[in-house]
């Protein structure tokens, strides 16, 4: 009876709380096209026939999205940038996982210290990661490669990883760990058949983060990156500097897509995760 009375009825009574409820909800609508103000405007123009940023579109064509999946060029950069992001996710993943897995020891001497240190990427301007990982991996031999760049998204990626697996642990009831240890099981096949059958939600999505901090990264790749180890970020901040081409806005529609697929797939994993908690939306 009172779940059909607040239906009918919203909690605002008062006048002031029924402006204030309807100028919040209008704000939020207002700072919500804002944000999607640049996107809806690019990707009609992915669509122009001519080879101009203008409105309005006279004429509609696909050819732009036939030069970027044709061209030798976009085709290197698409295929760098998948070989770079699912590489570094698999790293960022593996150890960002494990780490955090320690992390929910109680007893780990400087817990905080190594919490701060893992999650310090995300504070570190990108610049100055760049300009370290530049210095350190010249030293190394490996500043122009695949490989410099893989290791410095995985450095990018992991705090992703560490701070959604800590997330999905903290709700992880250790008892089930520990009564896999005393039937027998050793710690890594606890860990197989207990632990990440359970958290698997949470180290995916932290995967995704990777992933998409990754495929999305230009200022590392810009430092550390030869004109072999260009990526779709990277062709893109070329192309707007050396010649400005609609193909551009083509490869910023594939990132859209990829983009709200991520999304949606993080809000599918979301509402799995309450459903087997027991709870509704």
């Amino acid at each position: 009876m009172s779940a059909s009375v607040e239906s009918r009825f919203p909690p605002y009574v008062t006048f002031a709380g029924k402006l204030g409820h309807y100028a919040l909800a209008a704000f939020s609508i207002a700072a919500l096209v804002f944000l999607m103000a640049p996107v809806l405007v690019v990707v009609p123009l992915a669509f122009n026939a001519e080879p101009y940023f203008t409105y309005p579109i006279q004429h509609w064509s696909l050819k732009w999205f036939h030069e970027f999946f044709t061209d030798e060029v976009w085709r290197i950069a698409v295929k760098n940038s998948f070989v770079i992001a699912i590489s570094a996710t698999l790293i960022a993943t593996t150890l960002g996982t494990l780490a955090s897995v320690g992390l929910t020891h109680r007893n780990l001497p400087g817990r905080a210290l190594i919490t701060a240190i893992l999650v310090s990427p995300m504070v570190v301007p990108i610049v100055i990661v760049a300009v370290g990982a530049y210095f350190f991996y010249s030293t190394l031999g490996i500043a122009n490669s695949l490989t410099g760049i893989v290791l410095a998204h995985a450095v990018l990626g992991t705090p992703f990883v560490v701070i959604t697996v800590c997330a999905t642990l903290a709700g992880f009831d250790q008892a089930l760990f520990r009564a896999a240890r005393s039937l027998g099981s050793s710690p890594w096949t606890a860990f197989r058949r207990i632990t990440l059958p359970i958290i698997w939600p949470g180290v995916f999505s932290g995967a995704l983060f990777a992933f998409a901090t990754s495929f999305d990264e230009v200022v590392v790749v810009l430092f550390l990156g030869s004109v072999e180890q260009r990526t779709i970020p990277r062709q893109m901040w070329t192309g707007l500097r050396e010649q400005l081409s609609p193909t551009i806005l083509a490869a910023a529609v594939v990132l859209i897509v990829i983009s709200v697929g991520m999304l949606l797939t993080l809000e599918g994993l979301r509402r799995r995760n309450m459903r087997l908690r027991g709870l509704r939306d």
